[in-house]
């Protein structure tokens, strides 16, 4: 069993599990290399804290994604404006109200527009959508997910009906920030939106890729340690994978047991947090989503958007069902979540205790 002096792995995993936190050098003991045994004990840990709030529920998130046009250049994304290759589309208000419509009858309760940052969704349109969204289903959340604004872009849209806003930090380091970013971008300010989103009212996420071009342990404990101290409503992470026309085509991508580790590592860290089994991690492995909700994410996020444009939304090469219509994502993901034991549960899923004063 692997010791660093007199502490063995499960020791740690007590701690974390009842202190929400650990010493520097015991966190990163948990980053691996663990044993099976060990890798078994830190999940379960992670899987009685989670169904000890969430109880057997997965929630099912719409990923709808609206466009793939993006201003930026991020070295790592297949949508980057640099790529001439890419296919380039962009949903109307009516191709988006069709797929919420199609998502309600088939269970969906949340609604997630996501998409690269395309000036052509200008403020007013976002609200528009915002406002038509939550009217034609009131009972429903709706997510954003469209990079960074200003605090008065998010604060109208916030107004005009969307609850909730993703927005992926990516690492907290800014020599790493720097590494798989250009100019302009910077850390600062994308962590400048998640506190002005926070600070508005929006159930906020957040997250990293593991495994990103440059990243070492020592940036995804600042990562955790940042995210312990932000206290974001979902996070969302993924292992990093490369996309044929990006600067970043050679690298080899992320790894599932540490991307599962850090999944588990945040459970116990956040007890309540959404934590989704993304695409990703479905892509690494033909069973990661399920690995993951045994890790201890309670949330996935199927595709409602149009079969015809989701090979055109490629972030990564080879994402998985770009193929299917949205009826036969929900029904492959229930069965998929009902093989490790859990059920799907058609509700909004809100972060527990969240209200918004309408």
């Amino acid at each position: 069993m692997t010791m660093s002096g007199n502490r063995t792995v499960m020791d740690r995993i007590e701690e974390l599990k009842d202190r929400g936190t650990l010493p520097y050098e015991d966190l990163k003991a948990l980053l691996g290399p663990l044993t099976g045994e060990e890798s078994e004990a830190l999940y379960a840990a992670a899987r009685e804290v989670r169904e000890s709030i969430f109880g057997k529920d997965v929630y099912l998130r719409g990923l709808i994604e609206i466009s793939n046009w993006c201003r930026n250049d991020c070295y790592y994304c297949g949508i980057r404006r640099s790529n001439k290759n890419a296919q380039r589309y962009r949903l109307d208000k009516e191709q988006i109200l069709d797929c919420c419509d199609k998502g309600y009858a088939l269970g969906f309760r949340t609604f997630v527009l996501q998409g690269g940052e395309d000036p052509w969704y200008t403020d007013e349109r976002i609200c528009d959508l915002a406002s038509s969204i939550r009217s034609a289903h009131p009972d429903c959340a709706l997510t954003l997910s469209l990079g960074e604004k200003s605090r008065e872009s998010y604060k109208a849209y916030f107004d005009a009906g969307a609850q909730r806003y993703l927005l992926r930090q990516e690492t907290s380091s800014p020599a790493h920030y720097r590494f798989l970013h250009p100019e302009p971008l910077t850390i600062e300010n994308r962590k400048r939106c998640l506190y002005d989103l926070k600070d508005i009212g929006y159930q906020v996420g957040c997250g990293i890729m593991l495994h990103s071009p440059g990243q070492t342990d020592d940036n995804i404990l600042e990562d955790l340690y940042w995210m312990k101290e932000f206290e974001p409503h979902m996070v969302g992470i993924g292992p990093f994978i490369s996309h044929k026309d990006t600067p970043f085509k050679d690298e080899a991508s992320g790894g599932l047991d540490q991307t599962l580790r850090v999944l588990a590592i945040l459970r116990l860290m956040l007890p309540k947090v959404l934590l989704p089994a993304t695409t990703a991690l479905g892509t690494i492995h033909p069973r990661g989503r399920e690995l993951g909700i045994l890790a201890g994410a309670n949330v996935v996020m199927p595709n409602l958007s149009p079969a015809g444009v989701r090979k055109k939304y490629m972030l990564y090469d080879g994402k998985i069902c770009t193929g299917d219509e949205a009826a036969e994502c929900r029904r492959c993901m229930e069965a998929r979540i009902r093989s490790v034991g859990y059920e799907v549960k058609v509700s909004r899923g809100d972060y527990p205790g969240w209200t918004r004063e309408q």
